[in-house]
Formats: C-alpha cells, sequence, structure tokens
C-alpha cells in the first residue's frame, strides 16, 4: 500500500500500546466489529513485534501497521514481523530511505514548516502531524495548507471525540491518529465490548 492508500482506509487510526499478545486478536476484531479496519500497533512494549505478527497472519482483513518506529533496525523488525505500513514520531534520512528500499509506506512524523519541507523534498508527501495538540493544532494545519499545498497529514496526540470533526474538516487532514478509541483499561479489563462501542461513537459522530 501507498501513505495515500493507508490514510485513505478510515477516518480514525487508533493508535495501540499492547502489553500481552493474547489480547491482540480480540482487539483488532473489536476494532473491525466497530467499523475501523486498521490499526496502528506502537513499539513501546515488548510484545508489540509479535502482536503485529499475529494480527497481520490470522486477521489479514485488518491492516495492521508499526507506530513509534525510530531507526533501521525497528523499521526491518516490522516489516519482518508482517507490517503492512509505518508510522513514526519524526523524520530522517535514514527512515525515508529505508522506506524507499524496502518498498514499505512512511508516514513520518512533522511538527514544523523545515520538516515538512524536508518531506516534501524527499516525495513524502503524506505525514503525521506529532504532537498535534503540542505543535498547534487545527491552527498549524491550517498555516501548512498556503505554502504546502500538496501535502496532507494524520494528526496524531490530542485527538479525541470532541476535536475530531474540527481535525477532519481540513482541506488538508485525511484521517486522524487517536488512543481514546482503545482506552488502557478496557484492554487490561478484557472488555472489548468497550472498544467496539466507542468506535462506533467515533465513526458516527464524524460530520459529512
Amino acid at each position: 500500500m501507498r501513505a495515500d492508500e493507508v490514510m485513505k482506509i478510515s477516518p480514525i487510526v487508533p493508535v495501540v500500546a499492547l502489553e500481552n499478545v493474547e489480547d491482540a486478536l480480540p482487539l483488532a476484531h473489536a476494532l473491525l466489529e466497530g467499523g475501523i479496519k486498521i490499526m496502528e500497533i506502537t513499539l513501546r512494549t515488548k510484545e508489540a513485534l509479535e502482536a503485529i505478527n499475529t494480527i497481520s497472519h490470522t486477521l489479514p482483513q485488518m491492516h495492521v501497521g508499526a507506530g513509534t518506529v525510530i531507526d533501521k533496525k525497528d523499521f526491518q523488525a516490522a516489516l519482518n514481523h508482517g507490517a503492512k505500513f509505518i508510522f513514526s514520531p519524526g523524520i530522517n534520512k535514514e527512515l525515508m530511505q529505508c522506506s524507499k528500499d524496502l518498498d514499505i509506506a512512511l508516514i513520518p512524523g512533522v511538527a514544523t514548516a523545515s520538516e515538512v519541507m524536508m518531506a516534501k523534498n524527499n516525495g513524502f508527501l503524506h505525514c503525521k502531524l506529532f504532537p498535534a495538540s503540542v505543535v498547534g493544532g487545527t491552527k498549524a494545519l491550517k498555516a501548512f495548507n498556503g505554502p504546502f499545498a500538496s501535502m496532507y497529514f494524520c494528526p496524531t496526540g490530542g485527538i479525541t471525540l470532541e476535536n475530531l470533526n474540527d481535525f477532519l474538516a481540513l482541506p488538508n487532514v485525511l484521517c486522524v491518529g487517536g488512543s481514546w478509541i482503545v482506552p488502557q483499561d478496557a484492554i487490561k479489563k478484557r472488555d472489548f465490548k468497550l472498544i467496539t462501542s466507542l468506535c462506533k461513537e467515533a465513526l458516527e459522530s464524524i460530520k459529512t
């Protein structure tokens, strides 16, 4: 998949941290039941890669990728475990070269005009604005739309049910990333019905 295809799968990309591999498939099924066919599993836990591997090979209808990828080692490990795309909190030459060499979509994180320029000049037109609420949120995205009209974003960090539509209404936003629909308490309690409910609530709230 290309980066633009990844960012058009769903208006919401769940950002997931998994402590137990056993939770991977039930969580993926809960998201699918809630109408979301994509998930970003962050490499913040030791179980993340195995969770990606389990979902990728057992539940192909779920598009699963790796997040918090910060170097070549992470990139290659994610690919080896079946990740279909890569999200990074930042951008550098190493990650961009990995994406080109390994032919897998990278959605790099940007926070400044200079970083957006770096992405654009290297052919990466689809980026993650991170941490969105800290670096200007919708105001930053509106400002970027002038000089960088060909760039598209997935703002992540501080996205909630309450401000979801403020971001999705912008012409340069294709989707948003969020963890509020996959709360850690619900995962720990294995309350996957709650996660399905949160997904449905979020999707139904989106203004067309």
